[in-house]
């Protein structure tokens, strides 16, 4: 189990984020005069990008400097978080990153740093629940039917994901972990495609990002199964969890945090921290990022730093189950 409970946080209140951020050290009031990189290891148009940015002129505010923007997709993130490892201990760049940190060195042979031991977390801000969605053909309304489904005709169901070794493909191998069913795998190499085939019936189901589905489930071109995490998505409150359905264990979602190279001093984590907490406070922030879907957390450092070792064991074993290994 993991043994932080990020997934069963409830929202968090713009008084609660307030005053966590009064409660921090006022060093951020003292910013530096250069900018602050913000280094997102993944392309522009993701979800992960729009929460950065969203986020960025509220930390601009809170931290008294400009924050700029880096997009540096390539490799599931490895690219643009070795360029973070590399940057200077002094607090002028940090890496936003997601779920794909702590996968990736689990299915790639080598990749060039340490997950955990050459970065300096600074919060896990919040996570995006998956909902596992359908094609209306599918003859199961809910993981109960499907899971009974599949167990009567062992082989013959599949889901879609967005690649292998990717949190998509995680969250579908954890059902069949849980389950204890056989429904076979088809990776994409995108999740654009994947949706549309879900959609158009090439391939029966998959996990796909709640705010992604929600206007497809709205409109019955799409069914929902479940929602990965153990609390139901503002966004989707009538579809019940994958938890509630008769898999008790079964929590994932698509988190992001705050990172710095390793060797930040305490004072530029605290710092950092403050800021973004004193930006999440702020309702056109929390706005948007609750208009995504997001579950929002805001952690604190020590937080952060237990669950990216949580995170990274935790991801290990299911690679282990799901048999990924990548070049």
């Amino acid at each position: 189990m993991n043994p932080i409970p990020l997934q069963r946080r409830q929202l968090v209140t713009l008084a609660a984020f307030a005053s966590l951020a009064l409660a921090l050290p006022g060093a951020y009031a003292q910013a530096p005069d250069k900018a602050l990189k913000m280094i997102l290891p993944i392309g522009p148009g993701s979800g992960v990008d729009a929460a950065a940015r969203a986020m960025s002129n509220g930390l601009s505010k809170a931290l008294g400097q400009p924050v700029v923007i880096e997009n540096l997709p390539g490799a599931g993130g490895i690219t643009g978080t070795a360029q973070l490892v590399k940057a200077p201990k002094d607090g002028s760049t940090i890496a936003i990153v997601s779920n794909n940190h702590v996968v990736n060195p689990n299915v790639y042979k080598t990749i060039p740093f340490d997950s955990i031991n050459d970065i300096t977390p600074i919060m896990v801000v919040g996570a995006l629940p998956f909902v596992l969605v359908a094609h209306p053909s599918l003859p199961a309304k809910n993981i109960r039917e499907l899971v009974a489904l599949a167990k009567a005709k062992p082989g013959t169901l599949n889901y879609a994901s967005s690649g292998n070794g990717t949190i998509i493909h995680l969250a579908g191998e954890m059902l069949v972990s849980e389950a204890q069913v056989d429904i076979k795998h088809v990776p994409y190499r995108a999740t654009g495609q994947m949706l549309t085939d879900i959609i158009g019936g090439q391939v029966q189901m998959g996990f796909i990002a709640i705010s992604v589905a929600a206007p497809h489930i709205k409109s019955g071109a799409l069914r929902a199964l479940g929602v990965s995490t153990p609390v139901r998505s503002p966004l989707l409150p009538e579809v019940p969890t994958i938890a509630e359905q008769g898999l008790p264990h079964y929590a994932l979602d698509g988190w992001f945090g705050v990172i710095g190279p390793a060797g930040l001093a305490v004072s530029e984590v605290n710092r950092l921290n403050a800021g973004f907490k004193t930006a999440l406070a702020t309702p056109e922030v929390r706005d948007a990022l609750l208009a995504q879907g997001y579950l929002l957390q805001g952690s604190s450092p020590d937080v952060a730093a237990q669950y990216f070792r949580s995170e990274v064991a935790r991801m290990g074993a299911l690679v282990k189950k799901a048999g990924v290994k990548l070049d």
